[in-house]
C-alpha cells in the first residue's frame, strides 16, 4: 500500500481508504461480525484510514466501526467522523441538520462514545446543501467557526467537509477554512468533475479525499439501491453497460475502481464494504493496470449520464 499526505499538514493516510457507510446497511443488510472482520483485514492489508459519519444507518455504521476500532491500537488507524447531519435509527430519509456549536459538540461528543475514541482525526461538515440549500449559510457562520474551535482546542486534527454540489464546493475551497475536502461521485467513470478543484486545492495545502468509485452503486453491476434518484432509463443504461462489460471478459465494477483508485490527483480513494471477499476484490483489481481504449469504449457507451448532476437531497423531493 502506498500512503500520502493528505494536504500540507497531513496526516499521513493509505492511498485506498475505508469508507463505513456500509456497515450501517446502506447498501444491503449486513452481517455485523464479518463488517468488524473486514475492518480488521483492512488494516492488515494496509488500509490506514478509516471515515464514517453519525447519519449513515441511524448511528448504526459508526456502532459498528467503533466495535471493530477498540479491538485495534490507536495508532494504527486515522479516523474521521462528520458533523452537522443526523439520523435516529431507522429514520433514514428523516435528517436533522443543524450547524450550531452546541449540536456540533454534542454530536461529537456521541460520535467518539460509540467509535471509542477522545480524538477524532479528521471532522467533515456534512451534506449543508440539503433541504434545499437552507442550511448552507448556518454551516459556513456557524458550523466552520465551531469545527476551528474544536481543532483549537485539540479535540480534532483538521476541519473538513463533506458535500456534493460542484458550484458549492466552489465556494468551499474559496471561503471555508478547510484542511482537508471529501468529494462523492465526482470522479468516478461517469463523473471526472472533481478534477476542477485539484489546482485550488493544491494551491492552498488542501487534502482531496475521493470517495464513491462505484458511484453510490451505480456501476456496480449489481441492484441499484432504492434510495438512488436515478430514473428506470438510466438504471437501464448502466444494466446495459455492465452486460457489455462482461460481454468483453471484464466486469464494469472492475473497470469503475481502477480507473478512480489509480487517478493520483487525489490524495486518497474512499471505498466502502462490509465483506472481506469484496475487500480482496478491490485490492487485487488496485494493483493491475486497466484496459484504457476499453474504458474510453464504456464512457462513450455511458454518454447520456457523464456527468449528470443527481438530486441526492431527501428533503427536496422525498428520495436519497
Amino acid at each position: 500500500m502506498d500512503y500520502t499526505l493528505l494536504g500540507k499538514n497531513g496526516p499521513e493516510v493509505s492511498r485506498l481508504s475505508f469508507g463505513a457507510s456500509a456497515l450501517g446497511s446502506v447498501f444491503r443488510q449486513i452481517d455485523e461480525g464479518e463488517g468488524i472482520r473486514t475492518v480488521h483485514e483492512a488494516v492488515e492489508q494496509g488500509i490506514n484510514y478509516f471515515d464514517v459519519a453519525p447519519a449513515y444507518g441511524g448511528t448504526v455504521a459508526e456502532t459498528v466501526l467503533g466495535k471493530a476500532l477498540r479491538e485495534l491500537p490507536r495508532e494504527r488507524f486515522i479516523l474521521s467522523t462528520k458533523a452537522g447531519k443526523y439520523t435516529e435509527p431507522g429514520g433514514y430519509g428523516n435528517d436533522e441538520l443543524n450547524y450550531s456549536e452546541q449540536r456540533i459538540r454534542q454530536g461529537l461528543e456521541e460520535s467518539m462514545q460509540r467509535l471509542g475514541v477522545e480524538y477524532i482525526d479528521i471532522v467533515h461538515l456534512h451534506d449543508f446543501e440539503y433541504q434545499g440549500f437552507s442550511k448552507t449559510e448556518s454551516a459556513f457562520k456557524e458550523g466552520f467557526p465551531a469545527l476551528l474551535k474544536l481543532k483549537e482546542e485539540g479535540k480534532i486534527g483538521a476541519v473538513s467537509a463533506g458535500i456534493y454540489p460542484m458550484e458549492l464546493w466552489h465556494r468551499v475551497t474559496e471561503e471555508a477554512p478547510v484542511d482537508v475536502i471529501l468529494t462523492h461521485n465526482h470522479y468516478s467513470l461517469i463523473d471526472t468533475r472533481g478534477l476542477e478543484l485539484v489546482p485550488k486545492c493544491e494551491a492552498k495545502g488542501i487534502g482531496i479525499i475521493n470517495a464513491s468509485p462505484f458511484a453510490s452503486g451505480l456501476l456496480t453491476g449489481g441492484t441499484i439501491a432504492d434510495w438512488h434518484p436515478a430514473p428506470p432509463e438510466d438504471r437501464e443504461l448502466f444494466a446495459s453497460a455492465a452486460e457489455w462489460c462482461e460481454a468483453r471478459g471484464t466486469s464494469i465494477a472492475k473497470l469503475a475502481f481502477q480507473f478512480a483508485t489509480q487517478c493520483k490527483d487525489f490524495h486518497t480513494t474512499m471505498f466502502s464494504t462490509s465483506r472481506r471477499s469484496s475487500l480482496a476484490r478491490n485490492l487485487q483489481w488496485y494493483n493491475e493496470p486497466y484496459d484504457a481504449d476499453l474504458v474510453e469504449e464504456l464512457r462513450t457507451l455511458l454518454a447520456p449520464v457523464i456527468d449528470k448532476q443527481w438530486n441526492y437531497d431527501a428533503g427536496v423531493d422525498g428520495v436519497k
